[in-house]
């Protein structure tokens, strides 16, 4: 007989024997919350600036850069220490950003000016600030480096920007208030959350139209509670995942027939996702219960729940003894309400 304890064991080691380090920025509490994935608890919080969103780190892991929206800044930490290096300039209320494939380029989505700021993270220096639609939030780099993307919530777009001019150059309508944008590995395929849509559009990159819009439905939730927002794509490519918001699930998508194949509970009002390396395991943000979900992505099942901070938003995966291979997930947001977003 196969004890169940054993089977959580075996499914919590799924993504490597190797222990990992996921970021979580907490909204409310302005700190960023640090869990080791070995033993799925919260090791350290620090301080950062107000309304922390979007988390990402340095190529080489050694610098986090977080997103802190209230107080117009993006700020370099020492992940280490906790410890704020300095800010960069990133223009007003930043959301969500990408760093560029050089390791240098941070586009960053300006959510109060309609822009996307450009800045050189080595030089600390703003290289250009790109007119975009209302409301941009979304933020994301084709992984040739030649395109970037920001959503605009209000005007319904993706807009693409030029990454080596540093001027847009196009817009694709998409469903109502888009969220979160994903390139696939190839950069063939962009993924665009609509939150109030209820939708996830599939972009095709070369001729930059919407090839599918993928819809949700879940038994006994009404469609309104069905907001689409962060994005993680299987390292393979197989499976995409959509947070969908207040209905408190994930949506497991088979990237080839573009179908829903499973919808995961997990913790209250879902923000964010980000995929620890190997992709043997996924990781939520649920911000109005104040914790992490731990999905295995093999058996689509969630496994485990951590309490963090309040109103936890973004997250970023750094691998612990080995940061040169860090990864990070801004991704991608969403409102609550009674609360200015």
């Amino acid at each position: 007989m196969i004890r169940p304890a054993l089977v959580l064991a075996a499914l919590l080691c799924a993504g490597g024997a190797q222990a990992h380090e996921i970021y979580v920025s907490n909204e409310r509490d302005n700190t960023v919350s640090v869990i080791d994935s070995a033993r799925w608890e919260v090791t350290r919080t620090f301080g950062v600036g107000r309304r922390p969103r979007g988390l990402t780190f340095s190529r080489d892991g050694r610098r986090l850069f977080v997103c802190a929206s209230d107080s117009d800044a993006v700020q370099v930490v020492d992940p280490d220490s906790g410890k704020l290096l300095h800010d960069l300039p990133s223009g007003e209320d930043p959301e969500q950003f990408a760093l560029a494939p050089d390791g240098r380029t941070l586009f960053i989505a300006n959510e109060n000016n309609a822009t996307t700021t450009v800045v050189d993270a080595e030089t600390r220096k703003v290289l250009a600030q790109v007119d975009v639609g209302i409301e941009p939030e979304g933020m994301a780099v084709s992984p040739d480096g030649r395109i970037a993307v920001t959503t605009s919530e209000t005007t319904n777009m993706v807009h693409w920007i030029d990454a080596v001019t540093l001027q847009a150059i196009d817009a694709t309508p998409v469903g109502q208030r888009p969220r979160h944008a994903e390139f696939t590995r190839d950069g063939k395929t962009l993924w665009v959350s609509s939150e109030i849509g209820g939708t996830v559009a599939v972009v095709d990159v070369a001729s930059r139209r919407v090839v599918e819009t993928i819809e949700f439905e879940i038994k006994g939730i009404s469609p309104d509670r069905i907001q689409p927002v962060g994005i993680a794509l299987a390292e393979d490519g197989r499976t995409a995942f959509v947070a969908l918001g207040p209905s408190d699930r994930v949506a497991a998508i088979d990237t080839a027939t573009r179908k829903v194949t499973a919808y995961i509970l997990v913790g209250r009002r879902v923000w964010h996702l980000a995929m620890l390396p190997g992709g043997g395991q996924l990781v939520t943000t649920n911000g109005v219960s104040g914790d992490v979900t731990v999905i295995d992505t093999a058996s689509l099942k969630a496994i485990r729940s951590v309490k963090v901070g309040r109103y936890p938003w973004g997250a970023a995966v750094r691998p612990a003894g080995d940061a040169a291979t860090a990864e990070g997930a801004a991704p991608a947001g969403g409102r609550s309400a009674g609360r200015r977003e």
